[in-house]
């Protein structure tokens, strides 16, 4: 069914799709999960637990759906230093891989995406702040609290991932509890129909820490006393919480078919509402604000219920709350069918638990693939129905077993997800029509591994225009015809691994090798390590990149980001800069215009190689010189900073280069800092290769820790003749110790007399 240019296809299409899961790294093996009817919840050994928890309480079950290595973060891939890195949630890192992945699946790079993209998200509560953050006092020293704070907070996660992936559409968090990917979902498919966005990320994360801890289920909680969910079962007693993530891609319909995008399936009404006060508590559900959500779902799509064949639901498993969800699903269905039995009802919650945030997106991707795969997957644990559900004279059956899903009509599903404190969202789908949507992007199968810096899910983005524009020759007589494989990374282990992720891909996976050149080319960011291999088979291509006999080349180094970095004092030596200044007009310019300033202030040419160097009050207005001179030199080169990092009077050159403060003042400031400084009592400072507990731990009491540069390097500062003592004491003891070229003890007590004046 080609598509009318003249006439906009209407819905949201899902073209991009990524997740963590229980069991399950990416979302094929989520499939493979559902469609073998496994339950991957995990059971832990009491005596292993954390101490925290009650595991010795008789009503304890220790099982809970759990993630692989969560706390693992290819930190350098996004450029987030590693002690930030070690502070932030797992939740905040793992979605931001999973939106990555995500991207990816959907062919799209943000960097050359032509439109807008925006990112709707939300997360469950932090726990790793509690756990890991507070309790480590030295990290908690070094991020600091703004930054520990920014790194944990909800607040964040929408807006940490627009900024990592470079997004410009809008970011909002979302917050509803249990319902909160799907509200995502249903906010970025009203973001797409309005055009605030021309693509949207949305979905959830809910990551608890520790990971391995269960829960105390008591009477009337909602807890599995057996940890197992039994969704719609007659034995169904209540539910077990997991941790799990997932992101869809989104975007309009029309869009989407025009770019070529793959169409995993077409969101065709999106619904939100709340209970009210219509309800028995305030954490309890309610049948008409379900009933109400889900028709109005159903009229925005324009759907009768009749042609719905399958219903991802709630299913929690709990004694009051699948009878109001099959209550309200009916109630809902009931204004356009009085048929019984004929919908499939289900509930991945069996299979992985409740993912919290993230069930609904989790639920969502579930329905999506049976559209794709056209099979309905089990719900697992289903022997008979809850009598209280009344399922003989519902629209319902309960998915008990794998089957095809067979159909008169287009195959078309429904996801019910819903939040403590009444928030409601229901989303309608339907497998794409049949016009050229692209052959499917495969799901990513994970990060190749921690600090791999190299993302490259085995994807084939479809729909490629020609196969010469596919990176194809077009066949000729003699000739076969080629694709050009193009593949990049961070670093060259990370593009080896995606070589050999792409190669499983090609083996396992049936896509035309034309299309898989055209995503490589248009869907993938470039980075600086890259791979080119010309293959005409897939499986010549999967063996080209397991010989990683492609060409292999290195971005030009003058793309790189470049960071200057400014030493402090200690690091001057006569003539310095001397050659530089007699052959490099930028540098000699540069340094004439600082020694000009200072010139007043010290009545002391810096030029004159007769200047006391070893004085403080030369010393820091020379150093300051030259560095702002060598600088000047590598701008002058093209050679631009991306960042500027300076130690002491460092970072006085550092600010000047932002343009904290002008050439002028920071002289002015430089003279008096060196001046002043000088003027206060002499001592001496000692670089120690030790670290800084094992230096507290021999350090007089005469003598202060002045620098720790790194964790077995430290420096000491105070009175020379005490620095020397120390000294001897180390060097008796084997212990490495080296005294710095410096008038004063800098960065100690001996300094604080300069304060006031400063």
């Amino acid at each position: 069914m080609p598509a009318d240019p003249d006439i906009p296809l209407e819905g949201i299409a899902i073209i991009g799709m990524a997740g963590r899961f229980p069991g399950a790294p990416d979302i094929e093996a989520f499939w493979k999960v559902l469609t073998e009817g496994r339950e991957t919840i995990s059971t832990f050994d009491r005596s292993t637990l954390p101490a925290e928890e009650p595991s010795q309480d008789p009503d304890y079950v220790p099982r809970r759906g759990i993630l692989d290595q969560p706390e693992f973060f290819d930190a350098a891939f996004f450029n987030i230093p590693p002690r930030e890195a070690e502070a932030m949630d797992p939740q905040q890192r793992v979605f931001l891989e999973v939106a990555w992945h995500a991207l990816e699946n959907a062919g799209c790079d943000p960097q050359q995406f032509p439109g807008s993209i925006g990112v709707f998200a939300g997360m469950s509560n932090n726990s790793w702040l509690q756990h890991r953050v507070l309790m480590n006092k030295e990290l908690r020293a070094q991020v600091g609290y703004e930054a520990a704070m920014i790194c944990n907070e909800k607040d964040y996660l929408a807006t940490r991932t627009a900024y990592k992936l470079n997004l410009r559409g809008p970011a909002l968090n979302i917050y509803t509890a249990c319902s909160t990917s799907l509200v995502a979902v249903c906010q970025a498919v009203q973001a797409l129909q309005t055009f605030q966005c021309d693509a949207a990320l949305a979905g959830g994360i809910s990551i608890k820490w520790p990971q391995e801890r269960g829960f105390t289920a008591q009477e009337g909680s909602i807890y599995s006393p057996d940890g197992h969910c039994r969704p719609y079962d007659a034995a169904a007693t209540g539910t077990v919480f997991s941790n799990g993530a997932g992101v869809v891609v989104l975007k309009r319909m029309d869009d989407a078919v025009r770019d070529g995008d793959h169409i995993w399936a077409v969101i065709k009404g999106a619904a939100l509402n709340n209970d009210g006060a219509d309800k028995v508590s305030f954490t309890a559900p309610s049948v008409d604000g379900h009933a109400e959500v889900i028709s109005l779902a159903h009229a925005l799509a324009g759907f009768d219920p009749d042609t719905i064949g399958y219903v991802e639901g709630h299913g929690t498993a709990t004694p009051i709350g699948d009878p109001i969800e099959v209550a309200g699903l009916t109630k809902a269905f009931r204004h356009g069918t009085q048929r019984t039995n004929f919908c499939g009802l289900g509930s991945l919650k069996s299979n992985m638990g409740h993912m919290d945030a993230a069930s609904g997106v989790a639920g969502l991707i579930k329905a999506t693939l049976a559209l794709h795969h056209a099979k309905l997957p089990p719900t697992l644990h289903f022997k008979s129905p809850n009598p209280a559900l009344m399922l003989e004279t519902t629209p319902f059956f309960v998915v008990d077993k794998v089957q095809d899903w067979k159909t008169n009509g287009p195959r078309r599903a429904g996801v019910s997800s819903f939040g403590v404190g009444g928030t409601n969202a229901h989303v309608v789908l339907e497998e794409p029509p049949a016009c050229d949507t692209g052959i499917p992007a495969s799901a990513s199968p994970g990060l190749p591994g921690p600090a791999s810096s190299g993302i490259l899910p085995e994807a084939s983005r479809a729909g490629s225009p020609t196969a010469l524009e596919a990176g194809s020759l077009p066949p000729r007589t003699g000739w076969k015809p080629v694709s050009l494989l193009t593949l990049s990374a961070k670093s060259p282990a990370a593009l080896d691994t995606a070589c050999e992720n792409l190669a499983t891909w090609l083996e396992t996976h049936d896509a035309p090798l034309a299309d898989i050149a055209w995503t490589l080319q248009t869907g993938r960011r470039s980075f600086p390590h890259r791979r080119v291999i010309v293959a005409a088979t897939k499986e010549e291509a999967a063996k080209l990149l397991r010989d990683k006999s492609g060409v292999t080349t290195k971005q030009d180094r003058s793309q790189v980001p470049v960071t200057y970095i400014f030493p402090g004092q200690g690091s001057q030596h006569l003539h310095m800069g001397a050659e530089t200044y007699a052959a490099e007009p930028a540098f000699r310019s540069a340094f004439d215009e600082c020694a000009d300033l200072f010139l007043p202030l010290l009545n002391v040419d810096l030029r004159d190689h007769s200047a006391p160097l070893n004085e403080t009050w030369i010393t820091q207005p020379a150093l300051f010189a030259v560095e702002y001179a060598l600088a000047t030199l590598l701008k002058s080169r093209g050679i631009q900073p991306a960042a500027m990092l300076g130690h002491s009077i460092g970072e006085y050159v550092a600010a000047t280069l932002a343009g904290t403060f002008t050439l002028e003042d920071a002289v002015k400031i430089v003279a008096a800092r060196g001046r002043i400084m000088f003027a206060q009592p002499p001592g001496s400072m000692l670089a120690v290769r030790l670290s800084e507990s094992e230096v507290a731990a021999k350090l007089p009491a005469t003598l202060d820790i002045a620098t720790i540069n790194g964790p077995t390097l430290s420096v000491v500062a105070g009175p020379a003749d005490e620095i020397t003592a120390f000294a001897a004491a180390l060097e008796s003891e084997g212990i490495s110790a080296t005294v710095l070229k410096t008038s004063h003890a800098f960065h100690s007590r001996m300094m604080d007399g300069a304060l006031e004046e400063f």
